[in-house]
């Protein structure tokens, strides 16, 4: 379909419409099924999906997916299914393949961490906070069977080539496999009694509260134990692990195909290779900073994007470069992905993208292809600079370092360290004869095997590339027996100010006083401290958490014997928001062909954890509401001075403005320079502001014009010997402008010439004594008439001309050259008369034509 978008609401008429073949695909059943190498990309900035043969590297179909626009989509999707995650909203919604129809939605809460996976007839809603991994019916989406639990602050969930879902437990050191339930023959139907997701394989891999990244293998699992540096890879039953050189914290792509697994430290602008239980290669990726998406190994090579820049780095097996491709060549996210034999590479933020080949050629697509659906890409911001290199050093030392007691334990927690320009590995917790390296957003640790009614002091210190920092310690803590209980429930709420509000009923002390409670946030794979109160409640400042990430919170209680029950059941789950920033790279321009209008486009503001609703711009008491990052402002008067404000509105309210100036287009003023002539033209020279419009000019003397140039005009036309007052008009959308300038055009003369013959009368022919005609005769008409005769003209005489008359046919015959014409000149000769142009010879080329008519 040519011209417009084809959008998820409107498919099934369009299908009817075209015959049930959407762009020549084939029949309904196979309409736009994921088969011939093909993957769905999402551009943001045009909430679209697009259709990407790997085969051809075009797009054949595009979807616009209403209220998506800027908003950051997961994209899970098989030969027949598509499911899609809005991160800003939190819907999830099932689309069918074979119709392009939306089968299902279902709401999750909006920001990072709940993610969907998906793998042939098998779908899973992973939340990451929480610790719940259920399985839903992707034609209805709803539950199927009882999900499997786990503590909170889990990763991974994806499906590796066999049909396994991998989950990392951070707490517990472990990764497990999860498989689906068979589905109801009916969607939305209850599946056979005690059919349900099943926890099939569990592996230690780490020791708890370590960080761990997890990459899906074609059978199998690998986890990047980030705190340890190790790589341990489950394949068969068999774990295997790898120790790595590395002083930075490491990532994995969600799915890596073949035996080689690629661990990316952006740090350090490395990628370090396992194969097995070791490492093989390890290579430099070439520029600056650490924006390195996840390399991802295809075709014998490895792929790895520079976010900073857009580029992507192709190496062989042997770690050389061997091709960069440009890729969108701005900064934003990449998103690599291996499916259907081909590497997808989309930047959703670009209008391009990259197809890979098994043989590793690189083909780019236009996901705005005009001859899809019609629409240029929108311009292309140029890339920032590249920031300055910080000083590197040792970590600083935690902040606030609390330990409270439990019975025979204690729980320590502590504000992040400074990372003095190298990011934090992981923080050691010593104390009570114990060492426990813990992962770098794990910062809070249960210390068990104490003994109750002796005292503890804890110290804890950063590890990053540069080294150990120094540590800091904890209050003494004695542990007991006598701990009050658990607060029974807490509940969380995020508000419009960008604090969170966490409540809990107050603790039973067990006969000691309850004097504060300690509060922890739990994310995706991370703990860490909220804060203390002596309330049932505490408020966390604005900033403390990510806005847009999700969060949920236990709370201890802890006695005024400095004795801390045991954590409380998790609250519910919410994603701190606020109102947006301020709108970046604002500029404002003038409309060069509309009065009073000024053209004003901006970068999208951060959101701050609610998506932005609209975008509110002010101009000289003129308020305008977009839903667009751009908008023209008309009305403001011309050769204004404006001074436009904009600010973003997301659920929060109205964010910080940004302003800039701008000043619509002025009439022109034209100041003259110059001025020249010649006998019948006037040339002036003169400048001109067009008012920040686009000017025409003109110029108008003795009722002849000229127009073009805006520096230079020539009126030509004019009477020699003429004063003339010469007017230059400038115009353009707000007006005119008008100069003038006096210029006299040069006098034109010419000599009269009457040369005697050579033989008989011919010799005295042009001497005034002769009777009759002796040529050069003047007359007051353009007759050879005796009685309007008014004299004679000696040869050689110097007349002034004015004009040309047409009159009697004159023929000088061989006394000028054989010159004859009806054609009179009028000369200054006893005032104003006329004598034949065949008698005067005019100075310059003797051209009539240089005359004006009479």
């Amino acid at each position: 379909m040519r011209g417009g978008l084809v959008t998820i609401g409107t498919v099934a008429a369009l299908l009817v419409a075209m015959g049930l073949t959407v762009l020549g695909l084939g029949a309904a059943d196979n309409a736009v099924a994921n088969y011939d190498a093909s993957s769905w990309l999402w551009s943001t900035s045009r909430s679209e999906l697009a259709r990407v043969n790997g085969v051809t590297a075009r797009v054949d179909t595009r979807m616009e997916v209403p209220g998506g626009r800027r908003h950051q989509m997961q994209v899970a999707q098989t030969d027949r299914l598509l499911i899609l995650r809005d991160l800003n909203t939190g819907q999830v919604s099932s689309l069918d393949l074979a119709t392009l129809q939306i089968t299902a939605t279902t709401p999750t809460a909006p920001g990072l961490g709940v993610s969907v996976a998906l793998h042939e007839d098998a779908a899973f809603v992973v939340d990451a906070v929480q610790g719940i991994v259920r399985q839903l019916d992707p034609r209805s989406l709803t539950p199927v069977g009882e999900p499997v639990r786990y503590p909170p602050g889990i990763t991974g969930g994806a499906f590796d080539g066999a049909g396994r879902l991998w989950i990392a437990v951070p707490s517990e050191g472990t990764v497990s496999a999860v498989t689906a339930a068979e589905l109801p023959a009916t969607p939305g139907a209850a599946p056979p009694a005690g059919l349900s997701p099943k926890r099939v394989e569990t592996y230690e891999v780490a020791e708890p509260a370590h960080e761990l990244v997890v990459s899906t293998l074609d059978d199998g699992v690998a986890v990047l134990d980030r705190t340890s540096a190790s790589l341990v890879t489950v394949r068969a039953g068999q774990t295997q692990r790898a120790n790595l050189t590395m002083t930075a914290p490491g990532s994995l792509p969600t799915r890596t195909t073949g035996d080689q697994v690629p661990v990316t430290v952006s740090g350090e602008r490395k990628v370090h290779v396992v194969r097995d239980a070791a490492e093989v290669q390890r290579f430099t990726v070439p520029g600056a900073g650490g924006q390195l998406s996840p390399a991802v190994a295809w075709a014998g090579r490895f792929y790895c994007a520079d976010e900073t820049t857009g580029t992507v780095y192709s190496f062989d097996a042997n770690g050389q470069l061997v091709d960069t491709i440009k890729g969108s060549g701005r900064p934003g996210p990449m998103e690599l992905e291996v499916r259907e034999n081909h590497l997808f590479i989309n930047p959703p933020n670009s209008s391009t993208a990259q197809v890979v080949d098994d043989r590793n050629q690189v083909r780019e697509v236009n996901k705005y292809a005009n001859d899809v659906l019609g629409g240029d890409p929108p311009p292309v911001a140029p890339p920032p600079p590249p920031p300055k290199k910080p000083k590197v050093g040792k970590p600083g030392a935690p902040r606030a370092v609390t330990a409270a007691a439990g019975n025979a334990s204690a729980r320590v927690s502590w504000q992040p360290a400074a990372s003095n320009g190298a990011e934090i590995t992981r923080y050691v917790v010593e104390g009570a004869d114990q060492r426990h390296e813990v992962g770098a957003n794990q910062r809070a640790l249960e210390i068990t095997g104490l003994t109750n009614g002796e005292t503890y002091t804890f110290s804890v210190h950063a590890v990053n590339a540069k080294g150990d920092g120094p540590a800091r310690r904890s209050n003494p803590v004695t542990p007991t027996a006598a701990v009050p209980d658990p607060p029974a429930s807490v509940t969380a709420e995020a508000r419009p100010d960008g604090t969170v509000l966490v409540r809990w009923p107050a603790a039973n002390g067990q006969g000691n006083t309850v004097t504060r409670y300690a509060v922890t946030a739990s994310s995706a794979g991370a703990t860490a401290p909220a804060g203390e109160s002596p309330k049932t409640e505490l408020v966390i400042p604005a900033g403390q958490l990510e806005y847009g990430t999700q969060y949920a919170f236990t709370v201890i209680a802890v006695s005024d014997k400095g004795a801390g029950s045991k954590a409380s059941p998790l609250s519910n789950t919410v994603a701190p928001f606020t109102v947006p920033k301020a709108p970046t790279e604002l500029r404002a321009s003038t409309v060069a062909d509309q009065p009073g209008t000024i053209a004003v486009q901006w970068a999208p503001a951060v959101e701050n954890g609610r998506p932005v609703t609209k975008y509110v711009v002010e101009a000289a008491g003129k308020t305008t509401e977009v839903t667009d990052v751009q908008t023209t402002i008309g009305g403001l008067g011309d050769g204004q001075n404006i001074t436009v404000k904009v600010k973003a509105v997301n659920e929060a309210g109205p964010g910080a403005e940004a302003s800039t100036t701008a000043r619509t287009v002025a009439a022109p003023r034209v100041t003259m320079t110059g001025s020249s002539a010649d006998a019948t033209s006037v040339t002036v020279t003169f400048t001109v502001d067009a008012g920040g419009g686009r000017a025409t000019c003109t110029a108008a003397t003795g009722g002849k014009t000229a127009s073009g140039s805006c520096s230079s005009l020539r009126v030509t036309g004019l009477t020699p010997g003429t004063a003339y007052t010469v007017t230059v008009t400038a115009s353009n959308a707000a007006g005119k402008g008008t100069g003038s300038r006096a210029q006299s055009t040069d006098a034109l003369y010419g000599i009269a010439t009457c040369n005697n013959g050579p033989d008989g009368d011919q010799r005295t022919y042009c001497d005034a004594e002769v009777d009759g005609r002796n040529g050069n005769e003047i007359f007051s008409v353009a007759r050879q008439l005796n009685a309007k005769q008014v004299g004679w003209a000696k040869p050689g005489t110097r007349l002034k001309a004015y004009c040309r008359k047409q009159g009697d046919n004159v023929d000088s015959w061989i006394y000028n050259n054989q010159k004859q014409s009806t054609w009179w000149v009028q000369v200054e000769y006893s005032g104003k008369n006329y004598i034949p142009w065949a008698w005067l010879n005019l100075e310059g080329g003797d051209n009539i034509n240089l005359l004006p008519t009479c």
